[in-house]
């Protein structure tokens, strides 16, 4: 081998740098996605492609975002689309190639196009809508029904979120509705784990279904991003097949996302979630409230007429008692008349008398018998008679 064709690796890196840069135009809008981002004043980004079938890597790179292009891009970025620059994103950036003899080949992002991520946003999103009503789950939460009393909650929620403690503390303090018992299972809420934390939080609460009425899942205390969790057609899929109602308040104002679509209901905020249940409570209140004085008008009315009737009742009795009272008086009356006209005094006193011999009424005078002592009954007295 000839020494004098040798050369120093810096001298292959220096003629691969040179090439580069004779060959290639200074920048090119790529299409990308980002697998992994660090931002420490300067972004450090790998930007990935993936077959569209199986979904194994066919490209990597790395990128470049010096602080004061990533400063304008992402501030742009974000203005547009209400989402920061995450892993997971699709998004099409303008790159200028470089080729470092230590780094090696890299590229340096100048621009970003916000419509394309939109777009990918989009479909991504629609995708799941499409999925979940040829399934057929999309409306299974509007099906079920709200219990006519809540008492008992899941809530699903950071426990540091202020929107959770406006939650809990809207409720705990309410004197318009019935106690409510709250049990937090705790997730992350936004960031690359939070479609994970979320999804663990509810098969945590499904496994315990039967203890709650509904499933509550807010989102406050931190600004309305990062919302492409509730965009998955994983998560949204399991809130749309949940065992009891899902009631969401994620706390952004812009769009509603998918997991929102397919909820039981949907509010903007923990706080309106707070007010739905505390209202819902009250009306029920109102309603046994309402129940309760129309039975006991009722039951007044009952107790009212039946006492009409009740002395309507009585007063037919006594005039009955009455009517056969006199009656009975009126049959003894004519009975003792009755009596006192055909008694021996009455009888004896019109001329007429009673002769008895040994005890028996004389009928004949074939009865008598000389030295028969006879008994004659008078109206004044009697007369005994001796047969001669």
């Amino acid at each position: 081998m000839n020494s004098s064709h040798n050369i120093s690796l810096s001298e292959l890196c220096a003629l691969i740098g040179g090439a580069l840069e004779a060959e290639l135009a200074p920048t090119y809008w790529v299409r990308a996605e980002i697998s992994d981002i660090k931002v420490n004043n300067h972004a450090y980004i790998e930007l990935v492609e993936k077959s569209a079938g199986d979904g194994i890597l066919s490209a990597k790179l790395r990128a470049t975002c010096w602080a004061n292009t990533y400063n304008l891009i992402s501030g742009y970025f974000f203005a547009q689309t209400q989402q920061h620059l995450q892993k997971g994103m699709q998004v099409l950036v303008e790159v200028e190639p470089a080729f470092h003899a230590v780094y090696g080949l890299s590229v340096n992002i100048c621009n970003i196009d916000p419509q394309y991520t939109l777009g990918d946003l989009a479909r991504s999103r629609q995708a799941a809508i499409d999925l979940l009503r040829a399934e057929g789950v999309f409306d299974m939460q509007k099906q079920l029904p709200l219990p006519s009393v809540i008492r008992s909650v899941a809530v699903i929620s950071s426990p540091s979120a202020a929107g959770y403690q406006d939650f809990c503390h809207q409720i705990e303090n309410s004197s318009r509705s019935l106690p409510m018992r709250l049990e937090l299972f705790s997730a992350v809420m936004q960031g690359d784990g939070a479609e994970s934390s979320i999804k663990e939080a509810l098969m945590h609460v499904a496994e315990r279904s039967d203890e709650f009425d509904v499933a509550v899942i807010i989102r406050g205390g931190g600004a309305a991003t990062d919302m492409s969790c509730f965009d998955s057609y994983i998560l949204a899929g399991i809130c749309a097949q949940f065992p009891i109602p899902v009631i969401t308040g994620i706390g952004h104002t812009r769009d509603v996302s998918v997991t929102d679509m397919v909820a039981h209901l949907s509010l903007k905020t923990p706080t309106a979630v707070a007010e739905m249940l505390i209202e819902h409570n009250a009306k029920q209140v109102q309603l046994i409230e309402e129940f309760s004085r129309r039975l006991s008008v009722a039951a007044d009315r009952i107790i009212l007429l039946q006492s009409k009737r009740t002395d309507l009742a009585g007063m037919r009795l006594a005039m009955l008692a009455s009517q056969y009272i006199n009656k009975r008086l009126s049959m003894l009356d004519l009975a003792e008349n009755t009596i006192r006209l055909h008694s021996p005094e009455t009888i004896f006193a019109r001329g007429y008398s009673l002769t008895t011999i040994n005890g028996k009424p004389l009928k004949t005078v074939s009865q008598v018998q000389k030295g028969d002592v006879l008994v004659t009954e008078l109206a004044d007295g009697s007369v005994k008679t001796q047969v001669q």
